[in-house]
């Protein structure tokens, strides 16, 4: 049985009081003796401060990225390894926003996912077509894409201890977000691509689901067999309406 993964996508907000307080408030609403797991990637700035705050719960470090290099020169990265000193577990790579904004390349977010394995921390590989692509009819073949180009690289293994996020690019922000069966039929799909590959490898993987994800929706979208949690953006920055969405995960991995 997959234990379900809520975590919370901090994107570029916060401040020491904000995480001092958002910390504060997730450890009130939250029991430390859940049945699925919970997570936040504050911004890079603030993972040692918030690591000090998540001291004694069972709230996991993550980070919104990571560079592919080690050391060197390399201004402004920041290597696998400085989270792994920090505390960070899990690592987003592959969002949108980077993968838009950074121009990162399917080939470029493998490297990423080679690096964080080879580390030994957890990748959360971020898929998902845009609004053009999925009206195209091109979701099956973008998100086969983006996870073929982790198995060419790294093989299928790799996605042993990893997790996938399908965030449909046209829900990321925008308060829209895929119907549960729409969500469901996308990551039944994901998860028979690989097993294609690898059945017991799929079987395992968690699949969460991202896309303005909150304290509504989050309930119907977790009874879906596929759906293992969500990542979490803007209601990740609010105590109560996280606090629901990692509740209503429980709930529904209870039934499962």
């Amino acid at each position: 049985m997959r234990k379900p993964l809520v975590m919370g996508n901090w994107k570029l907000n916060g401040s020491i009081d904000m995480a001092k307080n958002l910390v504060a408030g997730l450890r009130n609403e939250l029991s430390t003796d859940v049945a699925c797991d919970i997570a936040i990637a504050p911004p890079v700035v603030y993972l040692d401060f918030v690591k000090h705050q998540l001291g004694g719960s069972n709230i996991i470090l993550g980070a919104q990225d990571v560079g592919i290099n080690l050391s060197g020169a390399y201004t402004g990265e920041v290597s696998v390894d400085m989270l792994k000193e920090v505390g960070v577990t899990h690592i987003i790579i592959g969002h949108s926003e980077r993968r838009t904004y950074h121009k990162e390349s399917d080939e470029f977010i493998a490297k990423k996912f080679g690096v964080i394995k080879e580390a030994g921390l957890v990748p959360v590989l971020c898929i998902g077509e845009t609004e053009a692509e999925n009206e195209a009819g091109q979701t099956q073949a973008v998100c086969a894409r983006q996870i073929d180009a982790v198995i060419n690289a790294l093989g299928v293994q790799a996605f042993n201890h990893a997790v996938i996020a399908y965030e449909p690019v046209w829900a990321i922000g925008t308060g829209k977000s895929a119907t549960p069966a729409q969500a469901q039929a996308v990551h039944k799909f994901i998860r028979d691509h690989i097993a294609q590959k690898d059945a017991k490898v799929a079987e395992q993987v968690i699949i969460q689901y991202g896309g303005s994800v909150n304290d509504k929706n989050a309930a119907e979208l977790f009874t879906q067999p596929d759906i293992d949690g969500a990542l979490v953006g803007g209601a990740s920055l609010k105590a109560d309406a996280f606090a629901v969405i990692v509740k209503a995960a429980e709930k529904a991995k209870a039934k499962k």
